[in-house]
């Protein structure tokens, strides 16, 4: 087979090479687009990005095409229709970050319990007072998880190798889970009245948009802490700035923030793209929140580990070997 590369950094060009031989590789900077399909005209499989338009135009320019392949969760860039009508295959990547954004999820509990920011800032001027470094144990507190998808049962077993008490909220209970995890699953109202620490873990949609308001935050014990790993704007900013400034909240922790522009696909955070309008209000507050010393943001950096970089070329990988040996893996559209 030929197969062509798109958009693929030096490391991954240099794997690429050793897991295809004897076949024909083909690698380019840019992503594929009506305007340089042609160029490729006798590929018969390409490795795509999101930024990529796999559209009708470009398929027609690419006859011999058998095989989509994206490097990424979501294949909104391929025209799943004109790819059926050709007989073209499609294959994603369905998952590859979920132990990934739990363990920064703890990554960022863990800085807010133990205060480390303020230690290691504290350390860096050697003026240390010990008694404003204090923190508490996770052991016995109990963690509420909204959202036990992939990413939030890798939370639970993190959280129970803590010795937490778990509580989890989910659209679908998954009873053998919870039995084999030690856990309840409660609803929303009491997971957030119940829990010193909440964590989130949904995708974001009309019906998650700003789930924590005023009203839940309202529940949460005083004290307690808000994690937001997710998506921004499942938190309402103007309710977070009061709760925390009204000191219901003792602190979050966010490695997204509501501003953030329609990011659906972390990994083109790694790549150029064209940045479109935010609103003004929300990036206003948001810059409160970076000013408040109880508060942890990270620039949605969860998903970044090189592991998961490489289960995600490991995929890919795996989806044009797949196809090659007549054994598909990973297809969408069917």
């Amino acid at each position: 087979m030929k197969i062509a590369f798109f958009a693929v950094e030096l490391w991954e060009k240099d794997l690429l090479l050793s897991s295809f031989l004897p076949h024909t590789l083909v690698f380019s900077p840019q992503e594929l687009t009506p305007r340089n399909a042609v160029k490729f005209k006798d590929v018969d499989a390409v490795s795509v990005f999101v930024h990529s338009q796999v559209n009708e135009k470009t398929l027609s320019l690419l006859p011999k095409l058998k095989l989509v392949t994206t490097r990424s969760t979501g294949f909104d860039h391929i025209d799943l229709e004109a790819c059926t009508k050709r007989g073209i295959v499609v294959c994603n990547v369905p998952t590859y970050g979920e132990n990934t954004v739990a363990e920064h999820t703890f990554a960022l509990i863990l800085a807010l319990s133990r205060k480390v920011v303020a230690c290691v800032d504290a350390a860096k001027v050697n003026s240390v007072d010990f008694r404003n470094l204090r923190g508490f144990d996770l052991a016995g507190k109990t963690i509420g998880i909204v959202g036990c998808g992939n990413i939030g049962r890798h939370v639970v077993r993190i959280a129970r190798g803590f010795e937490m008490n778990i509580l989890v909220f989910d659209m679908h209970p998954d009873p053998a889970f919870a039995k084999e995890m030690g856990f309840t699953y409660v609803a929303l109202e009491k997971l957030m009245s119940e829990s010193d620490i909440v964590t989130l873990h949904v995708p974001y949609n009309s019906h998650t948009h700003h789930l924590v308001n005023k009203k839940m935050l309202m529940m949460m014990k005083k004290g307690a802490y808000l994690v937001n790993t997710a998506r921004g704007g499942i938190v309402d900013t103007d309710a977070l700035v009061w709760a925390l400034k009204s000191k219901k909240l003792a602190g979050a922790a966010l490695d997204v923030l509501e501003s953030e522009c329609g990011v659906n696909e972390e990994l083109a955070l790694l790549k150029k793209s064209d940045t479109a309008a935010c609103n003004l209000k929300t990036m206003l507050e948001n810059h409160v929140l970076l000013e408040m010393p109880n508060v942890l943001i990270t620039p949605h950096n969860a998903f970044n580990s090189q592991q998961a970089l490489e289960r995600i070329l490991a995929t890919t990988i795996e989806n044009i070997q797949g196809y090659i040996k007549k054994k598909i893996v990973n297809q969408v559209g069917v």
